[in-house]
């Protein structure tokens, strides 16, 4: 059973039975946690994928993420400064990172990926505490109180990995920190999130609570040192979980997060998690694993996961590059004779920031050559284009739209942390996929056991 036969099987199953997207949106507006994040915009139906289909793309995934990791000793000598400048961090972010550096990295990573007709491409991975989509479990419970769609589960023996019990596991098992021993937690976010997600940790902290966390949500300047490490609300923290990202670290100057740093950078506070992890998310690092150059430095394993799952991506520079079939082109004059084939992307933004398809429409050749030059000798890269498979999905009154789907698989601890997916209508015409640009959310399910054959 895999994604194709069980997505035809669904469909048709919920034809029959009459299930519209008006019926599964009802469901899914009574999740507290989707009511702030994606309102009211969802996904119809959970994508699908077979037991050995997510066992393989969780094996290749997790050869990137610990291929990625290993980047500054493979290719710097184990120099984290080094590794930082190259993949685009300006020195004041240098300096964040390697402070509070962790003695080991975080083994929470999401990577997003299209489905091709060939298999799963990757876009980008993301690393760390900063990567959303945590409540992707509450689209499947939410969708399985409908008896059609939980007949249709079991009889497939499809399930899905709990990602917030998942994350808060590791969250202990991360920080040294006791379970059980209900451990105060400063949520730390940058003054300009704070504000936006302040209805979203409402219905979090609750969640948190009944996992064994006690949470309190605050800026990041709201952190004070004081008896014992740091303090927040007139409260000793026990740890830190970090909402603050490097691309928000000034070049030069005080940084809100300073005394959490400087917290973590004496062993005084745990912080979940680094701010170096942010690093290896950098499309410049993929680029790195892409090069060519550097294929001597990975086993055959690697090298199979990577050729799997990663597109053609090069970092924007003049020169000779190496392509997919061995032969060599200069880097500017293929980028413009292939544009409709490339993207160019920025290498520390996330959420589809600053991301330029060359087939955007209305996009001339003469912008394309000047992006590719102001982007020359920065922080960008260029990367093949994908082609996602459209996914069909049940309408309002049941009849069926392509979609195209994002898929953000997660890894929590080294094991298969679930599935959640957010995508927009073909006929949208939206080259980049992003919640904060109006897609709708969702997530996955995959057979658990052999009940569906």
């Amino acid at each position: 059973m895999n994604h194709d036969t069980l997505t035809r099987q669904y469909l048709d199953e919920m034809a029959r039975c009459g299930v519209s997207a008006a019926e599964t949106s009802a469901l899914l507006r009574e999740q507290p946690l989707f009511d702030v994040r994606f309102h009211d915009r969802f996904l119809s139906r959970p994508v699908f994928l077979g037991q050995h289909e997510r066992n393989s793309l969780h094996s290749d995934m997790e050869h990137l993420r610990t291929t990625l990791l290993s980047l500054p000793e493979r290719l710097f000598g184990g120099d984290l400064t080094a590794f930082a400048r190259a993949v685009g961090a300006s020195e004041g972010q240098v300096r964040a990172a390697v402070r509070g550096r962790a003695a080991r990295a975080s083994g929470l990573a999401r990577a997003d990926l299209y489905l091709e007709a060939t298999g799963f491409k990757l876009l980008e991975m993301n690393f760390g505490s900063v990567v959303g989509g945590i409540e992707n479990t509450d689209f499947c419970q939410g969708l399985l109180a409908h008896p059609a769609i939980a007949r249709f589960a079991a009889a497939h023996g499809l399930g899905f990995a709990d990602t917030m019990r998942a994350q808060v596991e590791s969250i202990f098992a991360e920080t040294g920190l006791a379970p059980g021993s209900m451990p105060v937690i400063a949520i730390a976010c940058d003054a300009e999130l704070y504000q936006p997600l302040r209805p979203y940790m409402r219905v979090l902290v609750p969640r948190w609570a009944a996992l064994g966390l006690d949470a309190i949500p605050c800026e990041t300047g709201g952190l004070r040192a004081g008896p014992g490490g740091l303090w927040a609300d007139g409260r000793r923290v026990d740890a830190v979980f970090r909402l603050f990202m490097i691309e928000n670290v000034p070049s030069a100057g005080p940084y809100p997060a300073d005394p959490i740093l400087d917290a973590a950078a004496c062993a005084e506070v745990p912080v979940y998690t680094s701010l170096d992890g942010d690093l290896f998310a950098s499309k410049v690092a993929l680029a790195m694993l892409s090069d060519h150059r550097n294929r001597h430095l990975f086993s055959a394993a690697e090298l199979a996961s990577i050729d799997r799952l990663l597109p053609w991506t090069r970092q924007v520079r003049p020169g000779p590059v190496t392509l997919e079939d061995g032969s060599t082109a200069e880097l500017m004059d293929y980028a413009v004779a292939h544009a409709a084939d490339l993207v160019l992307k920025p290498a520390m933004l996330h959420g589809g920031e600053g991301v330029v398809p060359g087939w955007q429409q209305g996009l001339s050749e003469r912008d394309w050559r000047s992006m590719l030059a102001t982007a020359s000798g920065r922080s960008y890269v260029l990367q093949r284009r994908v082609r996602p498979m459209p996914e069909l999905m049940p309408g309002e009154s049941g009849e069926l739209e392509p979609w195209i789907v994002t898929w953000g698989q997660f890894a929590i601890g080294g094991k298969h942390g679930g599935i959640m997916t957010r995508g927009v209508p073909v006929r949208s015409g939206h080259d980049v996929i992003n919640v904060g640009a109006g897609a709708s959310g969702g997530a996955g399910m995959t057979v658990q056991s052999q009940a569906g054959g």
